[in-house]
């Protein structure tokens, strides 16, 4: 099997950090390399909505991760690799994003597997810029992470730094995916290729627990179109669409996604404006000709909010409200994972659901929800979505439902071809869902501070996420009534 250069940089990288392990250990006092065992069942049914055949998933998957960690005075340096193994193609990372990993292609260059290895990071750290022992500068593939989940949260090769003090924090960075790192992940989805990255924000401790910031983030993509020829069958991974996209955001919180703040009322509210320009491949004719104009440009604008608020009711229940809205035209910027701490738990919920999973785009979100925690050993939270387009006649983004229009033949009834279902037109309830997220954890686990974004837990724990998700009226009469996707991980530290 030939591996791309990227990936043999990554696996040489990680090589040699191992090698030079007992060197690392005499350097830091920190336990500087590990084994993370992971254990996934994964349970779903009709992501499809019954439109297809087939379509389930039930199996179970093991997912090892060594690291390695050294430091010496301000350098630092860090590898995390990944084996996977599974009886079924599931998710054992909560960062993998489904419609990206599963595409049928020509060439088969980017279709998931149930084995595979991958480096998921390695990266150089220098934290000798300033005086303070919240800053540290990363170069190398690293995972990238805001509190929302909504702007970062990603492993991708970056320059980052960060900077954290007790009244003011902030990051800037420019990122660029080039490969996945994976052995069976050839080729990188279109959106990917080409998209440079850049971005910063800060924000400032105003009053004891409330912070303001701003944020922005801007992407640069001029990677090459593919242009549809003539009798050529097109590929999913065909680049059908480039340009430049900045984000401006304001952001106002309470210390609310950090789990361990004791506050009896927790709040957030982010305000965030979009404007650019892209270039689109335009479709071949119904005759199969190419079209007068090659491409089209458009100019886009959008705007998008999410808030909410979270009251203590005392040292163990918590509920709370919250309300996003995007507007047609608004996207987010690709690097996110929608994640985060917002209902007060340990536990990182999707911010639209376990089964929807949608995402910041002609969209609207209702959540209500109650949390529990119990010590450092439980915690659970309840969630219920309602999910509505703004635009009922414009299409929402990518989400975890793959509901297929089937071309049948009169004749005999079989299935000539499939394409994505369109959403009725007019009809702007998407649906709604109920999760469940509970976790037991069993001991704390003592890691290195600048390891903190790279690996999530702090615990060996035993969690289950879920999500049923009954589709409304803009999927039309033809869907099942409901679909579920849930997941059980066993997570152990060694």
């Amino acid at each position: 099997m030939k591996l791309n250069p990227f990936v043999q940089a990554g696996i040489g990288l990680t090589f040699a950090l191992l090698w030079s392990c007992p060197t690392l250990a005499a350097m830091t006092e920190a336990k500087n390399y590990g084994l993370e065992v992971k254990i996934t069942g994964q349970s779903e049914d009709d992501a499809d909505l019954g439109t297809a055949p087939g379509g389930d998933v039930n199996g179970i998957g093991l997912d090892l991760r060594p690291w390695v960690y050294g430091e010496r005075g301000a350098w630092s340096a860090y590898a995390m690799g990944q084996a996977v193994t599974s009886t079924y193609i599931i998710e054992t990372d909560t960062l993998q994003q489904a419609d990206d990993v599963n595409q049928t292609t020509n060439s088969g260059d980017r279709t998931s597997k149930r084995n595979y290895l991958a480096m998921r990071e390695f990266w150089v750290g220098y934290s000798g810029l300033t005086p303070y022992p919240g800053e540290m500068l990363k170069f190398g593939r690293q995972r990238l992470r805001n509190d929302d989940g909504q702007w970062r949260d990603t492993n991708i090769e970056a320059l980052n730094w960060t900077f954290d003090t007790t009244l003011l924090r902030a990051n800037a960075g420019v990122a660029e995916r080039f490969s996945e790192y994976r052995t069976d992940l050839k080729e990188l989805a279109p959106k990917d290729k080409d998209r440079l990255h850049t971005y910063a924000d800060a924000a400032y401790q105003w009053t004891p627990g409330n912070w303001v910031g701003i944020r922005g983030h801007h992407t640069h993509d001029d990677g090459k179109l593919d242009y549809p020829e003539p009798g050529v069958a097109g590929d999913s991974l065909d680049k059908k669409q480039n340009g430049d996209l900045t984000w401006l955001g304001l952001t106002a919180d309470s210390d609310a996604y950090n789990w361990r703040n004791t506050n009896t009322v927790n709040y957030w509210v982010s305000i965030t404006g979009m404007s650019g320009d892209t270039d689109t491949v335009n479709a071949l004719n119904a005759d199969g000709t190419r079209p007068a104009e090659a491409k089209r440009g458009e100019d886009l604008n959008g705007w998008a909010t999410d808030i909410g608020v979270r009251l203590r009711l005392d040292p163990q229940w918590q509920v709370g409200a919250a309300y996003a809205r995007a507007s047609a035209d608004y996207e987010q910027n690709g690097l996110e994972s929608n994640r985060s701490n917002y209902t007060g738990t340990r536990s990182r919920v999707h911010r639209f659901g376990e089964a929807f999973r949608g995402e910041m785009n002609n969209m609207q979100t209702a959540t209500l929800f109650g949390s529990w925690m119990l010590n450092d050993e439980y915690d659970a939270s309840l969630i219920y979505h309602k999910f509505w387009r703004v635009d009922g006649n414009k299409p929402v983004g990518s989400n975890g439902i793959n509901a297929v229009q089937n071309n049948t033949d009169d004749a005999t009834g079989a299935i000539l071809s499939s394409t994505s279902l369109p959403l009725e037109d007019g009809n702007k309830d998407l649906g709604q869902e109920m999760d469940l997220v509970v976790t037991k954890y069993f001991k704390q686990g003592l890691l290195p501070a600048a390891l903190s974004q790279s690996i999530d837990e702090p615990s060996a724990l035993v969690r289950f996420r879920g999500g049923v998700f009954k589709p409304g009226d803009a999927y039309g009469k033809q869907v099942d009534s409901y679909m579920h996707r849930a997941f059980i991980d066993v997570i152990w530290r060694f």
